[in-house]
């Protein structure tokens, strides 16, 4: 793809294409439905942020990051009607966390300005455009937008040329007032190099190690640094990032109890195996419950809730975060019961079953029993789930129409399947048949064939087969000429035989 040096002159298409290429299906339904939103109540919308960093950088897209200028509170309750979910909403900075439909994870945010008074104050926000949202952002390489407005649909913004940062593998701060006014930027620095393989720019380096050595860790939030340890619980390799962190003496900034005890990275490379399984399988796990608990695998449990609570965690979440493990137990404890003792009751089961709870189980069950569901459940039982279209065509085939019965009949031929019948077409035809009624057509009855031997061919046997019936005919001639011959000309012998008899009777007479 051909780049010039400032975002604006890039070719519309380019991104555009290389964008929805990239997309999930779902991912580019969700994008579809906030263009007519923002479209509708008319407000200029950009995707921004981490989805372009990634989208340049050929990184999964993960999430979906969205900025209206305008309120985006009234486009959040209209996606909650569709089905999406909002996990978080910051009013003060009009920022929304918001689950999509189709399990799209993302946000929509207001394009902001923040004005310092003087460095390391709290800011004043002003809501702004987007050309000075993204020059207020932490580093250039999240300062990158793509337009999603009909006039200039594909359009790369890119104001402080954060294009040239990511093709050198550098990630530079923007101002050097950066980690002034904000330290928690120390960690998110470190975060995003070793996430990426970048290293810091020349002088954002130089400003990190004086911020060190002015002790600005020190002066990290709790708030903002249990936001950097939910960030790092979904990064995707969080093991560099835990270990830079380490490395450079900050993790103490996020808790000293994690600091001292450290993280338990055997725990983390277990579900980062299983992380990679399931992505085998077809999933796109995040798995942040299962992958916080594993960071934090070796505190105490009241040293596990001290740790959530100084890092501003709200009630509820610490809850679901420390009833995870228990959730988990009797999960597993379920799928070995009788009542899903069937491959088609455990297939039920696990199909309900959370990802997190899955993916938790994998990496951590000793259970054999367990784990040999689970793992038949994602290498055999849903990949022949997906062949079912194949079962339906053959039930149309056999002429039952669609409809419930029909569904019905499929979902028995599938639970048949579970338990290794049904393989190949003959068998299923033959299931198929009992399970619908449809009875076999009866069998045309076919004339007998003659038999010819073995390496003969069909010329040869038609010349054989005249030959013997002209030998035959011939025979039969022969025979009848003889017949005639025998008839006219007594054989001499039997002549010979009449004479003498007449001989003797005429000698007696003249006796």
């Amino acid at each position: 793809m051909k780049r010039r040096s400032r975002g604006e002159g890039n070719t519309m298409p380019d991104y555009m294409f290389l964008l929805e290429s990239r997309l999930s299906p779902e991912q580019r339904a969700v994008m579809m439905r906030v263009q007519e939103l923002a479209a509708a109540m008319g407000f200029n919308l950009y995707l921004t942020g981490g989805t372009v960093r990634d989208l340049i950088t050929g990184a999964s897209l993960r999430d979906l990051d969205f900025t209206v200028e305008g309120n985006p509170s009234k486009m959040a309750r209209e996606l909650e009607k569709g089905g999406a979910k909002i996990l978080e909403e910051d009013e003060k900075l009009r920022q929304i966390e918001v689950l999509f439909a189709g399990d799209v994870e993302g946000s929509i945010s207001a394009a902001r300005d923040d004005h310092y008074v003087r460095p390391g104050t709290r800011p004043e926000v002003r809501w702004s455009t987007i050309m000075e949202d993204l020059r207020r952002r932490d580093f250039s390489l999240n300062s990158i937008a793509i337009s999603l407005n009909p006039a200039s649909r594909g359009l790369l913004l890119d104001p402080t040329n954060g294009l040239s940062d990511v093709e050198r593998g550098e990630v530079r701060a923007l101002t050097i007032h950066s980690f002034t006014n904000q330290p928690v930027r120390l960690l998110r620095l470190l975060r995003f190099s070793a996430r990426m393989g970048f290293k810091p720019e020349s002088r954002t380096q130089e400003w990190f190690d004086l911020a060190i050595e002015r002790d600005l860790h020190h002066t990290i939030t709790p708030e903002d640094s249990g936001e950097e340890l939910k960030a790092v619980a979904r990064e995707e390799r969080p093991t560099v990032v835990l270990k830079a962190w380490e490395q450079n003496h900050l993790l103490e900034a996020v808790n000293p109890n994690l600091a001292k005890r450290h993280p338990d990275y055997e725990a983390i490379n277990r579900l980062m195996k299983t992380r990679e399984d399931l992505f085998t399988a077809g999933f796109r796990p995040r798995l942040a419950t299962p992958m916080l608990l594993a960071i934090l695998g070796k505190l105490k449990d009241r040293e596990l809730n001290g740790v959530l609570s100084k890092a501003g965690y709200r009630s509820a979440d610490i809850d679901k975060v420390e009833s995870f493990i228990g959730e988990a137990e009797r999960s597993q404890k379920e799928l070995t019961g009788k009542k899903v003792n069937a491959p088609i009751d455990a297939y039920k089961y696990l199909e309900n079953l959370s990802l997190d709870q899955t993916a938790y189980l994998l990496a951590e069950s000793g259970n054999s029993a367990a784990l040999s569901k689970i793992k038949a459940y994602l290498n055999k039982w849903r990949p022949m789930r997906s062949g079912l279209s194949m079962v339906s065509s053959e039930l149309a085939t056999l002429g039952m129409e669609r409809g419930a019965k029909f569904d019905a009949i499929v979902e028995q031929v599938f639970a048949i399947q579970l338990t290794g019948r049904g393989k190949t077409p003959e068998e299923r035809e033959k299931i198929l048949r009992k399970l619908s009624g449809i009875k076999e057509p009866p069998k045309k009855k076919e004339p007998p064939k003659k038999v010819v031997k073995p390496g003969v061919g069909k010329a040869e046997a038609a010349e054989a087969i005249a030959h013997a019936s002209a030998a035959k005919a011939g025979a039969a001639a022969k025979t009848k000429g003889k017949d005639r011959g025998a008839a006219k000309h007594p054989p001499a012998k039997a002549a010979s035989a009449h004479a003498k008899s007449a001989g003797g009777r005429k000698s007696s007479g003249r006796k």
